[in-house]
């Protein structure tokens, strides 16, 4: 009897010593409850903004003399596209009136063919856009491509601070100039 009760010591030792490891691997590998469960399909909106073009209310281009040419920059002219388009593209343009001064006489007037459109370098690029400029050796009273975002994705931003040329004839008159170069996107 002493054989066989030390036998059943030794085995309940040994079955203690290994049931103790296996107990703790279970409870940590141990299968989420299972059970009623309820599922939601949600679902939100990401909004879109509008297409927009800013550009400096006045600019002073500097002064020069009959025959020459007057070069300065008009100031930093910004597309805004938030229309969040998975496609994004726009093209932007400029138009120039004739510049006139005293009374529009003939002689009081340079025409907007005369004025040159140099986009310059782009920056504060923002999102995915890739600008492309278009120079315009002669301005018009009709609207031109100046800038063209394409490949863009999501809402995205440029910008770019032009120089106009003004090609002064010879026979032009001694006064201040004014004319309206305007901008417009699509």
């Amino acid at each position: 009897m002493r054989k066989s009760w030390g036998a059943a010591i030794g085995a309940i030792a040994v079955a203690g010593a290994v049931l103790t490891p296996a107990a703790a691997l279970a409870a940590t590998n141990a299968p989420a409850a299972t059970g009623p469960s309820a599922s939601t399909t949600t679902t939100f909106n990401v909004g879109n903004g509008a297409l927009t073009i800013t550009a400096p209310d006045t600019a002073f281009l500097g002064a020069g003399l009959p025959g020459t040419t007057i070069s300065g920059q008009l100031g930093i002219v910004t597309v805004n596209d938030n229309r969040a388009s998975l496609t994004a593209s726009w093209v932007a343009s400029a138009a120039a009136t004739n510049f006139t001064t005293g009374t529009h006489t003939a002689a009081e007037t340079i025409p907007a063919t005369d004025l040159s459109y140099t986009v310059g370098d782009f920056f504060n690029i923002v999102g995915t856009i890739t600008p492309t400029a278009s120079d315009l050796a002669s301005m018009t009273i009709a609207s031109q491509p100046v800038v063209t975002g394409s490949a863009g994705v999501g809402d995205n931003a440029v910008s770019w601070n032009p120089t106009i040329g003004v090609a002064v004839p010879a026979n032009a008159v001694t006064g201040t100039y004014t004319g309206t170069i305007t901008h417009s996107v699509l």
